[in-house]
């Protein structure tokens, strides 16, 4: 039977953007050089570039765009992936597609337009990309070039299309494109609606260029949203989520995006850069342990590692970048026995968000990240879902802050409660957009729109007030105005305030006061069944506000009174399961991000923790518990099906695996 396709776990990205001022391109480059270094560094596999954002070719051909610095006689793509395949080393090759500065510069009538006319991407007078329209003859141009890396350096391990986002246009290939479609270039929808059709089809015609070329090639069109993977991932033969921490993307980015990502059943991989910012960071190396982090989150959520690098443009590596992801790669291939298909479990299914665009306002904006930074402090086992995802394998439901539940999602749900599930739904979430009407009346409530109120307050009911301070406590977003139905109870109330802020009437700094306690929920439960008034995970992602974890938290004991996994650690420390086979390897991971410069955050230093108590749920007693890689036994004892013992030590990351 043949093997499924899989990814390496040790990746190295390699940028080569380099324009066409620099002239000693590749003079330096040494083959064995290049490729024992990668092995030194536990490389097993490298993206190496055909064509780059400028729109230059590396290797021996007769087009134009070859770069015009590139020495003499040298085919460096060729040579790179000969040496690369000599130490065993896969070579899948990148090609820019929609940043080409050649083609640009050459054929000017290709550059995508604004609604205004103007070019899209830099001016003139700017450093920067110019983006090419898709409609335009460029897409042959590139087919063109496609076809002959295709040939040269059949078969190819993969091809890495990147910058293939849908672009909208009012060029006149677009414009012409469009009438032909019968579609209205002045409306602005249906120009994004092309541009996506536009995709669509460059993206399958380009995978059958690769396939009928190299069946056994890996394919993968970066630049894409991720939240489209259900539509798109006819197109692709793995998902990679880029996401440099220190280069605009946080540390958030990776764990909200892979735990959809992982649901497609195709190799998936995280890719970071050893950079200390972003792309093309030169000179600049972050720290060990922010690469060990990065790494790290990406192992224990069973995905494979690509560390990005850029070439020095006479064809060097550097010397640091490699012995720092070497440190880094030797241990993800210590810990690679168990990775090797390897399964995420989890126990809740969280609802992939609208995204702001798509909603009709910015109420529950920031509901994804906010759901995943508090599911993730309070150790839960979750993946990111679609309403055609498969209900049945969660415990739970959470629809955060802005579902929208159609008729046969209503019904979905319905027979998702039937069978035992567990749902919590906040805000808008199985209401109309407004608050005025209930769509799911499984939530057992009554709607009367949005409060009046822009903050307001929350009195916890003492069924869910352990631990919680004795207060009302301040909500910074708007609720919806509710009251229970059909036997459904408070958990918690809503405390209005005196009057709304405004220039009418103020008091004090900030926030109106608490005046009384209203007759509206701030939280209801009818069994199975929990619903929160507030946007409470936008509110918790803008605000950081910890009452909205503890909201949450005390809900879900109710609705998972047995959850997957209990870490007593602080809220900081990260976890996840995965399945392999009759091995269930619990990962635990506690690093800490600092804010170092206005919008860079890095971890410099590693704290390690000890004697942190653990209950896995799992229904026979394991033969043996131990660390790994290190084999350290751990005593444990099983009761009530469930697995409890102390972690001696976290230093950054432990693996806990149950045998």
């Amino acid at each position: 039977m043949k093997k499924p396709f899989s990814l390496p776990f040790r990746q190295i990205h390699l940028d080569f953007h380099t324009g066409p001022w620099i002239r000693d391109v590749g003079q330096d480059f040494d083959a064995r050089e290049f490729a024992q270094t990668m092995l030194r560094a536990h490389v097993n596999s490298v993206t190496v570039f055909a064509k780059c954002h400028h729109g230059h070719l590396y290797y021996n051909t007769r087009r134009p765009e070859r770069h015009p610095g590139l020495k003499q006689g040298l085919n460096l793509l060729g040579k790179q992936i000969e040496a690369l395949h000599r130490e065993g080393i896969r070579a899948p090759i990148y090609i820019s597609v929609q940043c080409d500065e050649f083609a640009a510069d050459n054929h000017p009538e290709w550059i995508a337009r604004q609604a205004d006319g103007k070019p899209v991407g830099a001016g003139p007078l700017a450093p920067g990309w110019q983006i090419l329209d898709m409609s335009s003859p460029y897409q042959e141009y590139l087919a063109e070039q496609t076809q002959e890396v295709l040939r040269l350096f059949k078969p190819v391990d993969g091809i890495f299309f990147d910058m293939c986002w849908d672009q909208p246009s009012l060029n006149n290939y677009f414009v012409a494109a469009m009438e032909h479609e019968k579609l209205d270039p002045e409306d602005e929808l249906q120009r994004g609606r092309f541009a996506n059709t536009l995709a669509h089809a460059y993206m399958k015609r380009f995978h059958g260029m690769v396939k009928a070329s190299s069946p056994e090639a890996s394919i993968y069109f970066n630049g894409r949203k991720l939240d489209k993977l259900a539509t798109e991932i006819q197109f692709q033969t793995q998902v990679e989520i880029e996401a440099l921490p220190t280069g605009g993307w946080g540390y958030l980015y990776f764990p909200k995006n892979v735990r959809f990502a992982r649901t497609f059943g195709r190799p998936y991989l995280g890719m970071t850069a050893r950079f200390h910012k972003s792309w093309a960071d030169f000179g600049g190396l972050k720290p060990y342990a922010a690469l060990e982090y990065e790494t790290s989150q990406m192992m224990a959520h069973g995905a494979r590692c690509s560390v990005g690098d850029q070439l020095h443009p006479r064809g060097t590596l550097d010397a640091a970048a490699y012995e720092l992801t070497g440190k880094v790669y030797q241990r993800v291939k210590e810990r690679q026995p168990w990775m090797e298909d390897a399964q995420p479990v989890a126990q809740i299914g969280l609802f992939q968000a609208p995204s702001v665009a798509a909603a009709e306002n910015t109420w529950g904006a920031g509901s994804d990240e906010g759901a995943t930074r508090m599911l993730t402090q309070l150790k839960h086992q979750f993946d990111v879902v679609i309403p055609e995802s498969d209900f049945k394998r969660y415990d739970l439901l959470v629809l955060p802050d802005c579902i929208r539940v159609d008729e046969a999602l209503a019904e979905r749900l319905r027979q998702y409660l039937l069978n035992a599930g567990s749902i919590l739904a906040t805000g808008t979430s199985g209401l109309n957009s407004d608050g005025t009407e209930v769509l799911l009346p499984e939530l057992c409530l009554k709607c009367e729109g949005f409060s009046p109120f822009k903050t307001s307050y929350v009195r916890f009911d003492r069924r869910i007030a352990a631990d919680v301070p004795e207060t009302d406590h301040v909500m910074y977003e708007k609720s919806v105005r509710v009251t229970p139905a059909n036997g459904a109870v408070n958990l918690a109330r809503v405390v209005e305030p005196y009057f709304e802020r405004s220039w009418r009437h103020f008091s004090s700094h900030y926030q109106t006061p608490a005046n009384k306690l209203s007759k509206y929920s701030g939280a209801l439960r009818k069994g199975n069944v929990a619903y929160i008034a507030y946007p409470i995970f936008s509110a918790f992602a803008n605000h950081g506000n910890y009452p909205c974890r503890l909201l949450v938290r005390n809900i879900l004991d109710f609705l998972l009174p047995e959850p997957l996994l209990r870490v007593d650690a602080p809220t900081g420390t990260e976890s996840s399961v995965m399945r392999q086979g009759k091995r269930t390897v619990v990962h635990l991971l506690h690093y800490s991000p600092e804010r170092r410069a206005p919008n860079l955050d890095i971890v410099e230093d590693i704290v390690p923790l000890f004697n942190v108590p653990l209950s896995l749920k799992l229904a026979q007693a394991p033969k043996s518990v131990y660390l790994a890689p290190s084999g350290t036994k751990v005593d444990f004892e099983h009761t009530g099906g469930r697995v409890n013992l102390n972690v001696p030590e976290i230093r950054g990351h432990q693996m806990v695996v149950f045998e």
